[in-house]
């Protein structure tokens, strides 16, 4: 009997040890494992550890606990003990969680995390500065392309709506200048009208004239040019028949000098009704007749 009793001690003892050595793994990370106790082989959990792990679970008689793995509410933790062992066993795996992510899918991750208290654990596999470096940059770009994008539309938007009111304008102004919109308009803004109409036609006519006058100068010029170039010719013409007397240019030999008329060193005056003086370089066509004639009886005779 006292063989039983004892077996079922050792039996009893072996299975509360495994059961809270399994305990400590699974809800005390790395180098937060309670002190042994010298008098017991085992790793003793506080009170505390205990009553957070059933919290954590909600409980036996709590309806979010299910068979298999419980399920719990997710608030803030008003127990400060409690609050820091899940703080501690869920920070283990979320580090461990992004070293898989980044072995496993090769992306850059990089964790930080602040503990109530202040403490600092970070993570990265490469560079948690360089990391956040790129952030940084990514973030501004992407800032930078939407604020601008953003901006521009904005300007086009009222720029189009300015546009559109300039537009509008300006045909009411025409209707008016046309007559079409008047019916509606009072006294004082028809003499406006009537005003604005008057010196717009003051302005036409003015432009008019100024056309007209340098059409004007540019054909007097003209003239003084042609009646130059005339005198020349002629010039010409009387200097090649004295070098040479045996050839006649012109009908009627060397009489060409008297039958043509007397240079003239001044233009007649201009008449404004019109631009070219035709009757000034119109030639004697009685003389080129009576030239003519001669020259046909010639050669009748020859």
């Amino acid at each position: 009997m006292k063989s039983l009793d004892v077996s079922w001690v050792l039996f009893m003892h072996n299975l509360t040890f495994h059961f809270l050595q399994l305990l400590q793994i699974s809800y005390f990370p790395e180098n937060h494992f309670p002190k042994k106790n010298k008098t017991f082989p085992f790793v003793l959990l506080p009170p505390t550890a205990i009553t957070a792990y059933q919290s954590e679970l909600g409980g036996d008689s709590s309806p979010l606990r299910k068979s298999g793995r419980g399920k719990i509410e997710i608030k803030r933790i008003e127990n400060t003990t409690n609050r820091q062992v899940t703080f501690c066993k869920r920070r283990n795996g979320l580090l461990k969680k992004a070293y898989e992510l980044s072995v496993l899918c090769d992306a850059e991750v990089a964790l930080i995390v602040f503990s109530s208290r202040g403490r600092l654990y970070e993570y990265s596999n490469n560079s948690v500065k360089g990391t956040i470096e790129r952030y940084k940059k990514a973030i501004s770009d992407n800032s930078n392309t939407g604020s601008v994008a953003e901006i521009n539309a904005q300007y086009y938007q009222q720029e189009s709506a300015k546009l559109r009111q300039q537009i509008i304008s300006i045909q009411n102004s025409n209707r008016q200048l046309m007559g079409e919109t008047i019916g509606s308009m009072s006294p004082k803004e028809l003499r406006n009208l009537e005003g604005r109409l008057e010196r717009s036609i003051t302005r036409i006519r003015s432009k008019k004239n100024e056309l007209i006058f340098s059409e004007i100068d540019y054909m007097q010029k003209r003239e003084v040019d042609l009646h130059n170039d005339n005198q020349l010719l002629r010039a010409k013409i009387a200097e090649n028949e004295r070098n040479n007397p045996s050839i006649s240019l012109m009908p009627g030999g060397s009489n060409y000098e008297q039958i043509m008329p007397p240079p003239q060193t001044q233009s007649q005056p201009f008449d404004s009704r019109n631009y070219f003086q035709v009757a000034a370089l119109q030639p004697n066509n009685h003389h080129y007749s009576s030239a003519g004639r001669q020259d046909q009886t010639a050669l009748q005779l020859v």
